[in-house]
């Protein structure tokens, strides 16, 4: 078919001015134009209104088609289509067309306030929609009999996009095929519970080096010797400060001498890892009232974390990739630090953990040998 210029145009304006009082004749004024096929996607989507006030649904989903095709991010286009879509009685495909259209308009510097409308319209549907297929499923599994185990459960809410995935994120050493396990249960370790027992033992030798010198440094501390990287401030701030039993590969005698019953335990009862001078940490970690530890990743994935929570007042924090945990004095804390985590003290008291790392207990002997004489190497080479 064809058609002039100034012709298409004319046919445009009257049918864009008799869209309301006549969608039928307004639509076919533009399928006139669309016949074309030079119409851009600004028609398509006028075509596709007129079919909409028209009661036909599926061309106006067609049309939104078309639209999309030559402008496949236009938001509007977007929104529209999940209107067609869930009309249709296929609220799945909504879901998916909105959720579109709402991660581009957050993408978007600004949009008009009609738009921005649409958009909240979008996303509280999105929202309605998720929420009802959750339900459905979770009505087909209980209905099923399924058990929901820790991880089964973790999966339903990866699934719903209630969580997201951290993978381990190594800052220097990455052990390939360790499973991404966020925190460990310590009833799976025979020391967990000797440990946990002696938390009166340790709390009592650390305060009363806290009622003395203290001795107490920020955690980290600047190095003439390497690059200055400034962690969101707390290169050399005290509101996160350490005092180390244990560092660059040798005890802190200085310190050892005044927690001597803490040392021991912990050189008795713990796989601590050996690796030249990246392990062990034996450390208390102090996190001053109304700090916060930005969230960030550990350095090797060859060994675990952990906490023994010896002061804890209310309003502290801490969470490893999507699981959010407190702590409780006494109860141990085992976790992959190479998974983005971060901490916070809300209260007006200072919080105290004692930190020490571990073996990851997938790892062989031969693995644990291997990972030791790698670094051994790396720290030996000038």
């Amino acid at each position: 078919m064809t058609m002039t210029q100034p012709e298409a145009e004319a046919l445009i304006r009257a049918a864009a001015q008799s869209l309301e009082s006549d969608p039928a004749g307004a639509r076919a004024k533009l399928e006139r134009v669309t016949a074309t096929g030079r119409a851009g996607a600004q028609i398509w989507m006028i075509l596709a209104e007129a079919c909409k006030r028209s009661g036909d649904i599926a061309a106006q989903d067609a049309a939104l088609d078309e639209a999309l095709k030559r402008e496949p991010r236009a938001i509007m286009a977007l929104i529209w289509k999940g209107d067609a879509r869930r009309a249709l009685g296929d609220r799945r495909a909504a879901t998916t067309f909105y959720e579109r259209a709402v991660a581009l308009a957050d993408q978007a510097q600004a949009l008009p306030p009609e738009q921005r409308r649409e958009v909240d319209r979008a996303r509280a549907a999105a929202q309605s929609s998720a929420a009802d297929y959750r339900a459905h499923t979770e009505a087909h599994l209980t209905a099923a009999g399924i058990a929901r185990s820790p991880r089964f459960a973790q999966s339903l809410d990866l699934l719903f996009g209630d969580k997201q995935i951290y993978p381990q994120k190594p800052s220097l050493y990455y052990f390939p095929e360790l499973p991404l396990v966020q925190f460990y249960d310590p009833a799976q370790f025979d020391w967990a519970a000797k440990v946990e027992a002696e938390t009166g033992t340790i709390r009592a030798e650390i305060q009363a080096v806290m009622e003395g010198d203290g001795g107490f440094q920020p955690y980290l501390v600047s190095d003439a010797s390497r690059p200055r990287r400034d962690f969101h401030g707390m290169h050399d701030n005290p509101a996160w400060s350490s005092l180390h039993l244990w560092e660059n590969g040798q005890p802190v005698e200085a310190n050892v001498k005044r927690c001597p019953r803490t040392f021991e335990l912990l050189m008795d009862l713990v796989p601590l890892p050996h690796i030249s001078v990246r392990a062990p940490a034996i450390m208390f970690s102090l996190l001053q009232a109304g700090a916060t530890i930005p969230a960030h990743h550990g350095a090797i994935n060859s060994r675990l974390i952990c906490h023994l929570p010896l002061i804890v007042p209310p309003d502290c924090g801490f969470r490893v990739g999507n699981q959010v945990r407190e702590w409780h004095e006494g109860e141990l804390l085992i976790f992959d630090d190479t998974i983005e985590h971060e901490a916070w003290n809300r209260s007006d008291r200072d919080r105290l953990v004692l930190i020490f790392d571990i073996w990851r207990p997938e790892l062989s002997e031969d693995e644990r040998r291997a990972v030791t004489a790698l670094f051994e190497a790396v720290d030996a080479y000038r």
